[in-house]
C-alpha cells in the first residue's frame, strides 16, 4: 500500500472559539502531526510582561524580548515554556486574557513570535493554528483552513470550556471578551486577521466540532490523494 503524502504544514486560522485548537489536536491524533496553538505564545509573552511590569509598548517589549527565554517543548502537542517553567496551564488566567490583545498587536512581538513559529513548522509534519498563519506565518502552506462562526455561537462554546479555561465563564462575559478580541485582531496594523486567498473557509456556526473535524479530515485525505 502506498503511504499517504500528507500536506505539510497545515495552517488553521480564525477568531477566538471558532474551533481551531480542537481541530488541530484532532489532526494531530489522526495523522501524527505536531500541533502548535500559536496564540499560547502571545499569551506567554503577556504573562512574562505582567510579571515584569512591562507595559504593552514597542520599546519596552523589545527589551523584554531580548532576554525572554520562550521555548516550545513537547510532542505532539506543543507546550510553552518561560525558562524552565511550563507556563501553559497559566495562560488562560484572567489577567492574561484581558491583556493579550494589547501585546499581540505589537509588531515587535509578532515578528519575534512568527520567527519561532516558522522554525517549529520547518521541523516537519506540523499543524499551526492562529490568526495569521495562512497569510503571514506560512503563506506557502499547501493546505489552509479558515474557521468562522457567529459571535453568539463562539460565546456559547467559550462559556462551555470550563475545563480548558480553568473557570466557568458566563455567556455574556464570554460574548464581551470575544467581541473585544475580534475588534482588536481585525483592526491591528501588524497582521490583521483575515483568511488567506487560497484558504478553505468553513462557517462552523451551525456545525458541531465533530462535523468540522470530519470535514477537514476529508479535505486532508483528498489532498493526499
Amino acid at each position: 500500500m502506498t503511504a499517504l503524502v500528507l500536506p505539510d504544514p497545515i495552517a488553521i486560522d480564525g477568531p477566538a472559539a471558532s474551533g481551531k485548537s480542537t481541530l488541530g489536536e484532532a489532526l494531530s491524533a489522526r495523522f501524527g502531526y505536531r500541533f502548535l496553538d500559536t496564540g499560547l505564545m502571545y499569551r506567554a509573552v503577556t504573562l512574562a510582561a505582567i510579571r515584569a511590569g512591562v507595559a504593552p509598548v514597542e520599546d519596552a517589549c523589545a527589551t523584554l524580548l531580548k532576554h525572554l527565554e520562550l521555548t516550545l517543548r513537547g510532542e505532539p502537542i506543543a507546550h510553552v515554556y518561560l525558562g524552565p517553567e511550563d507556563v501553559t496551564p497559566l495562560l488562560r488566567d484572567d489577567a492574561v486574557e484581558k491583556n493579550v490583545s494589547k501585546y499581540a498587536a505589537l509588531p515587535v512581538v509578532r515578528t519575534a513570535m512568527v520567527r519561532q513559529q516558522r522554525a517549529f513548522a520547518l521541523q516537519g509534519r506540523a499543524v499551526l493554528a492562529g490568526r495569521d498563519i495562512g497569510t503571514v506565518v506560512l503563506p506557502e502552506a499547501p493546505l489552509k483552513f479558515y474557521l468562522e462562526a457567529s459571535e453568539a455561537a463562539r460565546a456559547r462554546r467559550r462559556s462551555a470550556q470550563t475545563g480548558e479555561w480553568g473557570r466557568e465563564q458566563h455567556h455574556d462575559e464570554a460574548h464581551r471578551d470575544i467581541a473585544v478580541r475580534d475588534e482588536v485582531d481585525s483592526a491591528r496594523e501588524a497582521s490583521p486577521m483575515r483568511p488567506a486567498g487560497d484558504a478553505i473557509i468553513i462557517n462552523t456556526t451551525d456545525m458541531t466540532l465533530d462535523e468540522v473535524v470530519h470535514f477537514v479530515m476529508e479535505k486532508v485525505l483528498c489532498f493526499a490523494g
